[in-house]
């Protein structure tokens, strides 16, 4: 696209990038100087949170699952995450790998066997190593991976997506804050947010890595014991790997995150295929249907669980630890799912973000755990336990063991367990970016880069250092700031969409009165019918629209502002675009938009035959809410004025019969104004 080879040198948003980086680095200096140190501080600090605030996390993830859900079987489940005429960038499946590997697909490889083993060795209840303690297991592990944990990823990620690509706000955390603050986003309270949003992804990414390396480890050391389990072997997997993100940054988010979350997603599903085939298939279907009736019997007992009778550090270290840390990396992963879902309705959204994953996340606990504990209570191989619960990294290589094939199976687990290592710091490498760059979507190279290989410097130092439970403690502890963000975001949203229902019942009741009132102007009917039979190519369009449009707009904006009303008139040429803006304050504005939208020739209409490559063009009106999919070619001053006034009368409605409105104002960071790079110029749709 011309746009990339256009892009300036550095896209960065200094009070944002400047802060970042010298907080990593103190932090990362301050944790190699002295460890114990910094663990005692984030020890303490966790502790105290999950003392005090346990309850907090546990009723902010109920409201989260209550709330995606109930927005999602509403009439607003409907609304895109777009302009109206948006359509989804990537294929389902292609979506879902994409946000299945920056999810979690690490934690399920790390903890699909080590979880209930450790659960059913050590339950928070009742008797270990028994049937109950198995069932308890299982159905501890669904409620730790399940929709709770979608929930909170998912809300992040629409709220992001509604207000970015509904309202054309920046696809930045910050943005989550607009119905509260306004236009101080753009201030420092917007800087702040964005730095805690990088901070915690960064280091919740390096944490993350920083275990995943234990694995892989493991698993190297298991097929080549020569090898070692070391800090040197560990931090030398970190350099290759990082340099293989490094390449899929480089190649972008179509082709390097896409290919390797599709890649993700072969390995992982044959790798769990394997599993069933020879491990104990009829048991895993068995258990997994009970084990999910079992989750969704229990799941609102267990969401206000908190062993307030029976206090033990086990909520802390399991439940609690999880939740936070999913809040924590709420940003990264919501804004990446954000990022990957514009043109998607809400209710496709939350079906893709919750359900999808959820069922998949249930059958991988099914195939990995429930063979595991069959081994150890039905064929008797206990040293399973021992083994994980002395390393939970070398779990997944120990239940190999036990099975056929186990030389290959691990190695495609070390495969998978890299592909999935590159794909979260690849992705999390975008996302840092574009937070660190104000939001923007298309930045140089070079920073993208940047971010890859600090992902890396980081995990490495941690490791040196032996920081990593104590950055991974910072990052649980600053989940709580995040849980308040998120809904007071969500309570926003809600406010956004009531207006939204008002603006859509306003137009309803004005259609059919407008386009009469449109349609019934003298000698129109033959303009129609012209521009039915006629297909214009792009120079006709745009002259029409730089001489005829471009007056008529100047003529309203001169009557409006005779009238005391703010109106500007913009134009650009580089995406063949006008367009009448009137700006009201504290209230949505109003944005009457010719655009030219290139079409494939009709077969009927082509020169040369069916197999002739032409296009025509037409100048179609797009709105606030997208385009209206009519063409005003061939119009005279008089008529397009009649129709701006027309869809003028509309908004002037909307505002009568709407209890308030949201302040858009979009300024210089609105991209649906200043030309969305992602807007389609010459495509239908």
């Amino acid at each position: 696209m011309e746009a990339d080879k256009k892009l300036p040198r550095s896209i960065i948003l200094f009070p944002v990038f400047i802060p970042a980086v010298v907080v990593t680095l103190l932090l990362v200096v301050g944790t190699i100087s002295n460890p114990d140190l910094a663990g005692e501080v984030f020890s303490s600090t966790l502790a105290f949170i999950t003392t005090n605030f346990g309850w907090f996390y546990m009723l902010s993830v109920a409201f989260f699952l209550v709330f995606i859900v109930g927005i999602a079987m509403t009439p607003w489940g409907n609304i895109k995450l777009g302009p109206d005429h948006a359509e989804p960038q990537y294929s389902f499946p292609a979506w879902f790998a994409m946000l299945f590997s920056a999810g979690y697909g690490i934690a399920l490889l790390f903890f699909g066997v080590a979880e209930p083993v450790l659960h059913y060795a050590s339950p928070p209840a009742g008797a270990a190593e028994t049937v109950d303690s198995a069932k308890q297991a299982m159905q501890i592990a669904f409620f730790h991976w399940g929709f709770h944990i979608w929930a909170i990823y998912g809300l992040t990620g629409l709220v992001l997506a509604y207000f970015s690509f509904r309202h054309g706000l920046p696809l930045s955390m910050r943005s989550a804050l607009y119905p509260i603050i306004g236009e101080r986003i753009y201030g420092p309270i917007g800087h702040v947010v964005d730095v805690f949003a990088i901070l915690g992804t960064l280091f919740g990414i390096a944490t993350t890595l920083g275990l995943s390396v234990t694995q892989i480890n493991a698993g190297i050391n298991y097929l080549w014991p020569s090898i070692p389990i070391s800090i040197n072997v560990q931090i030398i997997a970190i350099a290759i790997i990082t340099g293989l993100a490094i390449c899929s940054v480089v190649a972008g988010l179509d082709k390097g995150v896409k290919n390797l979350s599709l890649l993700n997603m072969i390995l992982a599903i044959g790798l769990m295929l394997f599993v069933f085939v020879v491990g104990p298939s009829i048991f895993i279907l068995e258990t997994f249907l009970q084990n999910t009736g079992s989750y969704l019997n229990n799941i609102i007992e267990r969401t206000f669980n908190l062993q307030a009778y029976s206090r033990s550090d086990w909520i802390g270290n399991w439940t609690l630890f999880i939740f936070g840390w999913t809040i924590a990396w709420s940003p990264f992963v919501g804004l990446f799912i954000a990022k990957i879902s514009r043109g998607r309705t809400i209710r496709q959204f939350v079906f893709g973000v919750m359900f999808v994953p959820t069922i998949f996340t249930f059958l991988w606990f099914s195939v990995f755990g429930d063979t595991a504990l069959h081994l150890i209570m039905v064929e008797g191989y206990t040293s399973l336990i021992t083994d994980v619960q002395a390393d939970n990294a070398i779990a997944l290589f120990k239940l190999f063991e036990l099975l056929p094939m186990t030389s290959i199976a691990s190695f495609l687990a070390v495969v998978l367990i890299i592909t999935f290592f590159v794909t979260s710091s690849d992705s999390g490498s975008l996302v840092i970016d574009s937070l660190a760059a104000g939001g923007a979507s298309h930045t140089p190279v070079w920073q993208r880069v940047f971010w890859a290989s600090i992902e890396g410097v980081v995990a490495a130092a941690l490791l040196l250092a032996g920081g990593l439970s104590a950055l991974q403690t910072m990052t649980i502890a600053s989940a709580l700031p995040f849980a308040i963000i998120m809904m007071i975001a969500a309570l926003g949203m809600w406010r956004a969409l009531v207006i939204e229902g008002h603006h859509e019942t306003s137009l309803q009741n004005h259609m059919q009165s407008s386009r009469l009132a449109s349609n019934a102007g003298p000698g129109l009917w033959k303009k129609r019918l012209a521009g039915m039979v006629s297909f214009p190519d792009r120079e006709h369009v745009d002259a029409f629209m730089s001489s005829t449009v471009l007056k008529a707009m100047r003529r309203v904006q001169r009557e409006l502002g005779g009238q005391e009303w703010n109106a500007e008139v913009h134009t650009d040429e580089a995406n063949s675009r006008v367009y009448l803006e009137v700006i009201k304050e504290d209230q949505v504005d109003f944005v009457y938009e010719i655009r030219a939208v290139g079409y494939a020739m009709p077969a009927f209409a082509l020169s040369e035959g069916p197999d002739t490559d032409e296009q025509y063009y037409r100048a179609e009106v797009f709105l606030r809410r997208g385009g209206q999919h009519y063409d005003i070619y061939g119009y005279d001053q008089a008529d397009i004025i009649s129709d701006i006034l027309d869809q003028f009368e509309k908004y002037l409605h909307f505002l009568h019969i709407s209890p308030g409105s949201l302040p858009w104002k979009m300024g210089e960071h609105d991209e649906m104004l200043t030309g969305d790079p992602d807007l389609p110029k010459s495509d239908p749709t």
